[in-house]
């Protein structure tokens, strides 16, 4: 098979019980501040920004079904900040597993070559052996499938990153609501970070601002020495492969259609993978902005 390759309600009568009253409340209201001050303390400690993952099971749920019947959902596991399970697959409202449904995958595999039954297990293991969702391989005849799968496993990477296991819903299907929704990088890699914003208007992509920026605030896209040195190497600097993709995104409204830019491949699958989370941030109308806790290999 082929592979192409984040409550209190008290009754009183009595004034002098009012007032015991009032006193344990105090007591009872600074024990419960501070218990939720240590809470709220323990989980800092936990919540790591370095870009590490948090052991624990992380999961994700679309909302919608289909036009076929389907929505898909996703879990991985994390031991020793490393993912050590993957689980993508889809359900019905009955509650089958399209990876069990004979009658789909017999009818999948006529046309594409491959089915549910390979293609779900096979996007899971790749995802375990490489790490990161820009390691997955797409699979031949199951794109929409695998670039599906690249994006949520993108999201439940952010939330093993920031120890957050509350179930990611995916409002899928839903039309994109009007608004600026951003996404920014935390760490630095060689100098540099992403920063992204998206506006939406009638529910349509209507500006795509993606650049990169150093400590300074200066634009990876504005430094001409970065320019000349990648554009020597590999045919094309920030200067062009930026406004190339954010000017994609645009023309296409659709992630899956943007072009990639030869010679700037693996910013190219980033920009894809952030603009799709940007998409369902988009389709729940949350325009807080997402804060990606990126790990930074050794430089």
């Amino acid at each position: 098979m082929k592979l192409k390759k984040v409550a209190m309600g008290i009754t009183v009568v009595m004034a002098s019980s009012l007032l015991l009253v009032g006193c344990g409340s105090s007591d009872d209201s600074s024990k419960d501040k501070k218990s939720t001050d240590t809470k709220q303390t323990e989980t800092k400690k936990t919540a790591k920004t370095d870009g590490t993952m948090t052991d624990g099971t992380y999961k994700l749920e679309e909302k919608n079904f289909d036009d076929k019947g389907w929505k898909a959902f996703m879990s991985i596991e994390v031991k020793d900040g490393k993912i050590t399970k993957a689980n993508y697959d889809y359900k019905n409202k009955d509650g089958k597993l399209k990876s069990e449904d004979a009658d789909y995958e017999k009818m999948m595999k006529d046309k594409v070559g491959t089915g549910p039954q390979e293609y779900l297990k096979q996007l899971s293991d790749s995802l375990v052996k490489g790490q990161s969702a820009s390691s997955v391989q797409v699979v031949s005849g199951a794109t929409h499938s695998s670039d599906a799968f690249i994006n949520y496993a993108n999201q439940l990477i952010q939330a093993a990153q920031k120890a957050d296991t509350t179930t990611i819903s995916i409002n899928n299907l839903a039309k994109m609501e009007d608004g600026t929704y951003k996404l920014e990088e935390q760490n630095y890699a060689h100098g540099y970070r992403v920063v992204f914003s998206m506006d939406v208007k009638d529910g349509k992509i209507t500006k795509s601002d993606y650049n990169y920026v150093d400590k300074d605030g200066k634009l990876k896209s504005d430094d001409a020495e970065y320019e000349k040195n990648m554009k020597a190497k590999s045919g094309t600097g920030p200067k062009e492969y930026i406004p190339a993709l954010n000017k994609s995104l645009v023309e296409k409204q659709d992630v899956a259609a943007v072009d990639t830019v030869s010679g700037a491949t693996n910013s190219s699958n980033q920009f894809k993978i952030y603009a799709a989370q940007l998409q369902n941030a988009a389709q729940n109308g949350n325009t807080d902005t997402i804060k990606v806790y990126n790990l930074v290999e050794a430089e």
